[in-house]
């Protein structure tokens, strides 16, 4: 903001009159998309120098959809047959087992996979938190230093993610077959240990973006971040549901097309090129909008609306523009 107002005060703009006031961000949508104009090749760059860390995850991700989908391929063959074999009916028959053992095993390859990316993740929350609120990081610097900062908090975070898909994968089926053998009963407990799983990726949008801002504990950020993702649940799901759309679109193309490896690769080349670093920057103007609601107006002296003009703003404008009115007066 500050900056294109200083250019144009200095260069003007060829054809068009210099910057007004009306052009400052008002609210937090303005904000985000100038935000976004003006840091769109930085998100480039920040993508690009962290998609190593995310290509084993990007990895494990596109051979379990590969083999899920030759399954179900499978399975769809085998239910057209009009003269269904033996060996048919048996693959039909176990499908549900074998859908959970490709489940399993590709959860477990993800654990090691996601769970490097942590300190990466935290590093990528201060610059993009910074640039979603107007304010200057320098790519490499900053995010080496956030990383050395916060990586045993980053740590701690993604071990714990990596592992809660897989949990929820082995309680659902433990208390599926409990509900089928022992009474309804188990569908409680099957149901919690989703939603809980669900609470936590929700979560999860908080928790790097506070533990970069925030001086806390562990166990407080993770409190803090759980209490923010149920008191927040409709817009944080819709943040991440917003940034699932082009692994829809992915979705969409492999099943109802033959060009599943296309949108692989067309999904795979999103996420190296600027996929992630959208999702953190969508995520740091949303969360810097919740810190300022719920922590920073509790905490003495803490800023809110950073990037928002405000009524000093105005003032300010207004007396550069007095003092410039007057040397044009005087000249």
């Amino acid at each position: 903001m500050f900056g294109k107002l200083m250019n144009n005060y200095y260069y003007g703009k060829s054809g068009k009159g210099d910057y007004k006031r009306d052009d400052l961000p008002r609210n937090r949508w303005q904000l985000f998309w100038e935000m976004l104009r003006i840091r769109l090749s930085g998100l480039f760059r920040l993508n690009l120098m962290t998609a190593i860390i995310f290509i084993p995850l990007m990895y494990v991700l596109m051979v379990m959809v590969n083999t899920l989908f030759a399954h179900l391929v499978g399975i769809s063959e085998a239910l057209s047959d009009p003269e269904m074999t033996e060996s048919a009916r048996q693959l039909v028959q176990d499908s549900p087992q074998q859908l959970y053992s490709i489940l399993f095993s590709g959860l477990v390859m993800a654990i090691p996979a996601i769970a490097i990316t942590g300190p990466v993740q935290a590093g990528m929350a201060y610059i993009t938190r910074n640039w979603a609120r107007d304010e200057h990081a320098f790519i490499w610097s900053d995010f080496k230093d956030a990383v050395k900062e916060n990586w045993k908090q980053a740590l701690g975070i993604s071990l714990i993610t990596s592992v809660v898909p897989l949990v929820m994968l082995v309680c659902w089926q433990f208390y599926g077959n409990m509900a089928q053998s022992n009474g309804l009963f188990f569908i409680v407990p099957q149901v919690l240990t989703l939603a809980l799983g669900l609470v936590w990726m929700l979560a999860v949008t908080f928790m790097y973006p506070m533990m970069v801002t925030y001086q806390m504990g562990l166990g407080t950020l993770m409190r803090n971040s759980l209490l923010l993702a149920v008191g927040r649940l409709p817009h944080v799901a819709g943040a991440r549901l917003a940034m699932l759309v082009p692994t829809f679109i992915a979705a969409l193309v492999a099943f109802y097309t033959p060009y599943m490896m296309y949108a692989l690769m067309a999904l795979a080349g999103y996420y190296l090129l600027i996929g992630n670093g959208l999702a953190r920057f969508v995520y740091a103007s949303f969360t810097n909008a919740v810190f300022d609601r719920y922590i920073n107006t509790r905490i003495e002296g803490a800023p809110v609306n950073r990037g928002l003009s405000t009524d000093l703003d105005e003032e300010e404008f207004d007396d550069l523009d007095d003092g410039m009115h007057q040397e044009d007066g005087q000249a």
